[in-house]
């Protein structure tokens, strides 16, 4: 099958249990969350999709590339991942092209470096362990990939593993799997319901080798309530793992405003808080 990419980059990890490894970053197409409450008084939806998407009918020229598109700076900040008013800037890719594209990206065109350091694998969205998962076992087994050492999935933690794919992971895959798992707190937009699976977290945990930690997006006192309320759901189907907190904002002077106060309200509770590294190297951008 072919893969649908929105972009594929190196650059360094910014969050969570890796923050600063350099990293190659795939950035699969298609989502199941829109997550348009980021950034949003409680209750209310960002429509900055839809202005953009509206701007780019009017003036198909205007964006020509991925890196066209402006930031937004409420809602999901990597809406041209999964919006399909967007899909011209994702590329298709056969397998060994997608193959050769990933390791152009990498210092020495390998994942483990002259000096024998690696680079980490990070695949991410959108939501990659969506039907993405079909083709996983055949880019991880392709013969140009056999020093491939660490691999993180970035999910909203609501998809089950297809159970060939949990067997590749649980007993042919030769690198390490790190699931970064980010469940989307009510201040996204998306349901509790919908969002908060304890049941799906459980099966990544219960991987045997594999490592998981629990990432939340987090504004205020209110949303570390929620934390805390989640993090009792997920404990009560057995998954017992690292939590970080991590302060909403896509663009650079919405998490600047929020980083303080969080990593604040992180420590109160005990949890980690962690930063994201590529919004103070960068200020965020397409590629980053």
């Amino acid at each position: 099958m072919k893969a649908r990419v929105c972009e594929a980059f190196y650059s360094v990890q910014g969050e969570g249990r890796f923050v600063g490894v350099p990293s190659v970053f795939l950035r699969m197409f298609g989502c199941n969350f829109k997550c348009q409450g980021f950034g949003m008084p409680r209750g209310e939806l960002a429509n900055d999709y839809d202005l953009i998407a509206k701007d780019h009918q009017e003036n198909p020229d205007k964006y020509k590339v991925l890196k066209d598109l402006p930031l937004v700076h409420k809602g999901c900040d990597s809406y041209a991942s999964w919006d399909p008013r967007f899909k011209k800037f994702t590329t298709d890719y056969q397998l060994d092209d997608l193959v050769d594209e990933l390791l152009s990206l990498t210092p020495d065109g390998k994942w483990t470096c002259n000096n024998g350091q690696d680079i980490h694998l990070v695949i991410t969205g959108g939501e990659p362990l969506l039907g993405w998962q079909r083709m996983y076992t055949e880019l991880f087994e392709h013969p140009k990939m056999g020093d491939l050492k660490n691999v993180t999935f970035e999910t909203n933690t609501t998809q089950e593993l297809r159970d060939d794919f949990r067997d590749y992971i649980s007993t042919k895959a030769r690198f390490h799997t790190t699931w970064s798992c980010s469940p989307k707190l009510t201040v996204s937009g998306e349901l509790w319901s919908d969002a908060i699976k304890p049941e799906v977290a459980s099966s990544y945990f219960t991987v045997p080798g594999t490592h998981l930690y629990l990432k939340f997006v987090v504004a205020d006192e209110v949303d570390v309530d929620e934390v805390t309320k989640a993090v009792d759901e997920y404990k009560s189907a057995g998954v017992e793992c690292p939590v970080y907190c991590m302060a909403v904002g896509g663009c650079y002077e919405e998490y600047q405003e929020n980083a303080k106060t969080v990593a604040k309200l992180a420590m109160g509770r005990g949890w980690r808080y962690t930063p994201r590294l590529h919004v103070d190297i960068f200020g965020n951008s397409w590629g980053t």
